[in-house]
C-alpha cells in the first residue's frame, strides 16, 4: 500500500489533505468533492479520533486499473481474460510462499476500536469497514476465497456482515454452519493492488483468488501465518482482523448506503466474532465510498471483461466493452461487417451476466465508449430512434431485487447502417488533436 502511494504521489496523481477531518460523514464529503474535480487518489493526515492516516479513491481510475494489471496497449478486457485464464491453470502451491518470519515484528496487537471508525452516509447505522476483504478457505477442499462484504463495526469483538446469497463465501458459511461449524476467516485491509484487484475478480467456485493476485503482481505471494486461527494471510496487507463467523447466529445490520445509491435496510445478517487485530506502525487505513468512482470503476471493468469474453466467443468484430456510469448497463464496440451484426451483439451479451445486464448498447468502432455523451450522440444521429431499440419485458435482473425494480432489459443498435458508412463519417479539423492550448494562451 505504501509503495503504491509513493507511486501516484510521483505521478501527481495524489491529493493531500492536512487539516483535521470528522471521520463520521465529513471525509466521506470531502473523498466526494475530489472525486467530482477528477481521478486522484486522496490520503487524510489528521483524522479525529484515530491515529492512523486515511487514503481513498485509489481504484477510481480507469487508466490506473489498465496500468495496475499492466495492459499494455491492450484494453482491459483483454489484459484481464489473458490473467484470468493464467489463474484457472495455476495452483496455490506454485504461487504463495511462506514470509520471513522477521515480518512478524513488524505488526503490532491492537483493537478493533483503534482503527478509524468512518461513518460515510446520513442514514448508516454506524461506522463501517467498506473496502476490507474476507479470506476463508472452502470448508472441504481448502481453496481460498478472497472477497468484499460490507461490515458493520459494533464493538472491539464484533462486526456485523452482510454476504451477499451468490458469493463464494456465503457457501462457505452456510457448509460450516450446517455442521455447526464456526467459519474462521480473516478481515485483509490496506492491502496492495494485486490482492484488492484479486478479490474483484468473477472465478469459478473452484479457483483460487490468491493465485490471480499473483498472476496481477507477477511474482509469488508472501504468506504470514495468523495467531488465533487456522489461516495464513498475504504478509503485504498492514490490517489483519482475524476471527469466525457464529453458526446460527444473525443479528441486525443496517441500513447503509450501498454501491446502487440508496440504502439497503436492516436486515438480521451474520456475526463475525473478532479474536485478534493486528496492524503494522506506520499502516494506512484504507476508505472506500460505496458507490463511488473508486467503488463502481473495478466492478465495472471486472463485469466488462466477463460480457466481453462471451460476447467475443459468439459475435466476431467485437473491440471492447464498457460499463460505465454504472455496472447495470453494458456498452460494446464492434467493427461490423454485415447487417443485424449488432442485435447479434446484443443477445449474446444478455446471456452473458444476468445480475447486471439490464441496459445494454452497441456502438460502431469509432464511439468512445467511455462516454456516454458519444455513444447517445451514435444513437441518436445514426438511424432510428424506434426500431434500433428494444424493450424486453419481465426478465429477472438483479439478484437482490424483492420488488423486481431491475427486471426487464433495454437494448439499442446504435450502429450506423450497413453499407451507408460514407453517409455518416464524421466531420474532422486536421490538426486539432495536436493543439497544445498552452502554445496559444497566453
Amino acid at each position: 500500500m505504501r509503495r503504491f502511494i509513493d507511486e501516484l504521489r510521483r505521478r501527481g496523481e495524489l491529493a493531500v489533505v492536512t487539516r483535521p477531518v470528522s471521520p463520521r460523514h465529513q471525509l466521506a464529503a470531502v473523498t466526494k468533492a475530489i472525486q467530482r474535480a477528477g481521478e486522484q487518489a486522496v490520503l487524510f493526515e489528521n483524522v479525529e479520533g484515530s491515529s492512523f492516516r486515511v487514503v481513498s479513491n485509489l481504484y477510481g481510475s480507469h487508466e490506473r486499473l489498465c496500468r495496475l494489471i499492466n495492459a499494455g496497449d491492450r484494453t482491459f478486457c483483454q489484459r484481464w481474460i489473458e490473467l484470468t485464464d493464467a489463474c484457472l491453470a495455476g495452483r496455490d502451491a506454485d504461487v504463495l510462499d511462506r514470509a520471513d518470519p522477521a515480518v512478524d515484528a513488524q505488526f503490532h496487537d491492537g483493537r478493533l476500536s483503534d482503527l478509524p471508525a468512518i461513518t460515510y452516509h446520513e442514514r448508516d447505522a454506524g461506522p463501517y469497514f467498506t473496502s476490507a476483504i474476507f479470506l476463508a478457505r472452502e470448508p472441504d477442499s481448502g481453496v481460498p476465497n478472497l472477497s468484499f462484504h460490507r461490515s458493520m463495526q459494533v464493538s472491539d469483538t464484533e462486526l456485523r456482515v452482510r454476504l451477499g446469497a451468490t458469493h463464494d463465501l456465503a457457501r462457505y458459511q452456510a457448509k460450516a454452519e450446517a455442521r455447526g461449524e464456526a467459519l474462521e476467516a480473516a478481515l485483509l485491509l490496506s492491502c496492495p493492488p494485486e490482492i484488492f484487484l484479486a478479490a474483484c475478480a468473477s472465478l469459478p467456485y473452484e479457483a483460487s483468488e490468491l493465485v490471480m493476485a499473483a498472476e496481477i503482481a507477477g511474482g509469488k505471494i508472501a504468506m504470514r501465518p495468523c495467531k488465533t486461527i487456522g489461516l495464513d494471510v498475504p504478509a503485504s496487507c498492514d490490517i489483519v482482523v482475524e476471527g469466525r463467523f457464529l453458526p446460527g447466529v444473525r443479528r441486525p445490520e443496517g441500513p447503509f448506503g450501498e454501491f446502487m445509491g440508496n440504502y439497503v435496510g436492516v436486515g438480521d445478517n451474520h456475526v463475525f466474532e473478532v479474536s485478534h487485530v493486528s496492524y503494522r506502525a506506520d499502516a494506512l487505513f484504507h476508505a472506500l465510498v460505496c458507490g463511488s468512482p473508486e467503488d463502481l470503476r473495478p466492478l465495472e471493468t471486472v463485469t466488462a471483461a466477463r460480457v466481453y469474453r462471451h460476447v467475443s466467443a459468439q459475435v466476431p468484430g467485437v473491440l471492447d466493452v464498457c460499463c460505465r456510469p454504472n455496472v447495470m448497463i453494458s456498452i460494446i464496440k464492434i467493427r461490423k461487417t454485415y447487417e443485424g451484426q449488432g442485435r447479434h451483439a446484443i443477445l449474446a451479451a444478455l446471456g452473458s451476466h444476468l445480475d447486471y445486464n439490464k441496459v445494454v448498447i452497441v456502438v460502431d468502432e469509432d464511439v468512445d465508449i467511455y462516454d456516454l455523451d458519444d455513444v447517445m450522440w451514435a444513437y441518436m444521429t445514426r438511424g432510428r430512434a424506434d426500431t434500433r431499440a428494444m424493450i424486453l419485458n419481465d426478465i429477472p435482473g438483479f439478484y437482490r431485487d424483492p420488488h423486481k425494480d431491475h427486471w426487464g432489459r433495454l437494448c439499442i443498435d446504435a450502429t450506423m447502417p450497413f453499407g451507408r458508412e460514407a453517409e455518416f463519417a464524421r466531420k474532422r479539423i486536421p490538426g486539432e488533436d495536436a493543439i497544445d492550448l498552452g502554445e496559444w494562451l497566453t
